[in-house]
């Protein structure tokens, strides 16, 4: 899909970026699959619902599922990548819930860009999604990745790479954004 909407244009050192990640991970089962970077006909011109994927230098990645038996699948649970959250915990902080309550409506908006549900039985992996983060997170050009924090304390990841993206985005816990320095 992203092909054909002309979204999947990055700048060579993004592209470098992806492909040494992808050559890290060969022998794991994770694949890298991209949702949405850079529309190539204009610098500057985002779509929607990216503001900020303008330069070729940010793209989202699918985060990682697994069969319920823990095999990790390069299937996703949304036809698009998107709107299917991995929600916080009960015992989690809950940034979703902050950023709704104080009026930042388009935080949830990811939800209606699913273009259908597919794959129901597929469950979040930790350990896959871990593992993809950590190999990008080696790359000297990367410059920021933005996960929703429960995210990130569930994974435990510590790396300072790893942002908050505020609440006047959207919410990051159904895919991953990445982007050069």
């Amino acid at each position: 899909m992203t092909v054909l909407l002309n979204r999947n244009y990055v700048k060579p050192k993004l592209n470098e970026l992806l492909s040494k990640t992808g050559k890290k991970l060969n022998g794991t089962n994770i694949e890298i699959h991209y949702l949405d970077a850079n529309f190539p006909f204009i610098n500057k011109f985002p779509l929607l619902p990216h503001l900020s994927h303008n330069d070729g230098k940010k793209i989202d990645l699918s985060l990682v599922y697994e069969t319920k038996s823990g095999i990790i699948t390069n299937r996703q649970k949304s036809i698009s990548g998107y709107g299917l959250f991995e929600k916080p915990k009960p015992t989690e902080y809950n940034q979703i819930e902050k950023c709704l309550k104080n009026g930042y409506f388009q935080y949830d908006y990811p939800k209606y860009l699913t273009l259908g549900k597919i794959n129901s039985e597929l469950v979040f992996s930790e350990k896959g999604t871990k593992k993809l983060i950590e190999k990008i997170l080696e790359n000297k050009d990367l410059g920021k990745l933005f996960i929703e924090p429960h995210l990130k304390n569930r994974m435990n990841l510590k790396n300072n790479k790893i942002r908050y993206h505020g609440c006047r985005a959207v919410r990051h816990d159904d895919h991953i954004h990445i982007q050069l320095k």
